[in-house]
């Protein structure tokens, strides 16, 4: 129901919404490809890569019919690759089960990969007038906030509380409008550190800032410490080619193209465990040569630290992928066509450089 929250908030949003490329595009496929896009990532990063994808998938259709290697690579360096598999996997299932069109319903929504309740509901709400309340890392924060709600914000206790109040306030009618001025509301003025009270519209409205404990919420549960491991990776190359393994399409980093290797046991050396991982990996055996960079990166969970390595292989017989999809050698020139994660990418550009090929 309409309440003064969602009034004042509303009245806020006409004249201080985030002008976002998305918004107010007329096919609801641009606002679930934003939504998904916008999973784990800040809308400045977003934006270059929405246009990007919506300049080479302009509708549901297209990305329907690309290639998952394609997808990978327009999607490359957001990071949480299920996502742009899913959202393939997604348009593919609309295209043979929907007739091509996106379904409205968040019940219906649900049923497709990649969509959770949270964007299920941004999607009816935003993109088809439904009446669905939608909870986000923003919009936790802000309802958190304005009703000096105690619990964790991501305990279930404290979700299913969040959850009512976004309910309890949707305005009928407007909910799309509404659970986006919560999300700029929260990008902009009610952020982690050092929200901006003073310029918010719901300032007089809040239990937190009434209390002086704006800052203390939203209560966070505490997190476990992040391992972190050092592993290897082989840059073999041969008659100007260098090898490159693809990971099975499940999992992490799913259907990307890396240098073959893997992660460095207790007590083994760095050389060592490159080559136990390339007979485990490819069935052959490798000379490790010179070093070929210390490359860092945060996952999710864990933490590496990578040691590439110049390499060539040992003998006659040929790489098998045991453990990856498929194997290709490929030239420096040809390395950019091939989507890869973050640390690979790096190496391939290394590699491209004037001087090493």
């Amino acid at each position: 129901m309409e309440t003064e929250i969602s009034r004042t908030l509303l009245e806020w949003y006409a004249v201080s919404a985030r002008r976002l490329p998305w918004r107010g595009h007329p096919d609801p496929y641009a606002v679930w490809v934003s939504e998904i896009m916008l999973q784990q990532t800040r809308v400045e990063t977003v934006i270059p890569y929405f246009e990007r994808w919506m300049a080479r998938f302009p509708d549901l259709q297209t990305l329907a019919a690309a290639s998952q290697q394609e997808v990978l690579q327009r999607w490359e360096g957001l990071g949480y690759y299920s996502r742009a598999r899913n959202l393939h996997q997604a348009a593919r299932q609309v295209v043979s089960e929907w007739g091509g069109e996106l379904p409205a319903e968040r019940k219906q929504l649900e049923k497709l990969p990649g969509i959770g309740r949270y964007t299920a509901g941004a999607i009816a709400s935003i993109a088809f007038g439904r009446d669905e309340a939608a909870l986000d890392g923003n919009i936790r924060r802000v309802l958190a906030r304005l009703f000096a709600m105690r619990l964790p914000a991501r305990s279930p206790e404290g979700e299913k509380r969040l959850w009512q109040l976004a309910e309890d306030h949707l305005p009928p009618g407007r909910a799309g409008d509404f659970n986006q001025a919560l999300m700029d509301l929260g990008a902009s003025i009610c952020t982690p550190q050092r929200p901006a009270c003073r310029l918010c519209p719901l300032a007089a409205l809040c239990l937190a800032r009434a209390e002086g404990i704006q800052e203390q919420l939203p209560v966070l549960m505490k997190k476990a410490p992040v391992p972190h491991y050092n592993v290897t990776a082989a840059v073999i190359q041969a008659q100007g080619r260098v090898l490159l393994a693809r990971r099975p399409a499940n999992g992490l980093l799913g259907g990307l193209w890396e240098f073959p290797g893997g992660k460095q046991e207790p007590g083994e050396e760095l050389a060592a465990a490159l080559g136990r991982e390339i007979r485990e990996e490819l069935a052959v055996e490798i000379e490790v040569g010179e070093p070929f960079g210390v490359y860092r990166h945060g996952y999710t969970h864990y933490k590496v630290t990578l040691y590439a390595f110049l390499c060539r292989l040992a003998g006659e017989a040929p790489p098998t992928p045991l453990e990856a999809s498929e194997i290709r050698w490929v030239s420096a020139a040809e390395l950019a066509d091939y989507p890869m994660g973050k640390i690979d990418r790096q190496i391939a550009r290394r590699l491209a450089e004037p001087t090493h090929e």
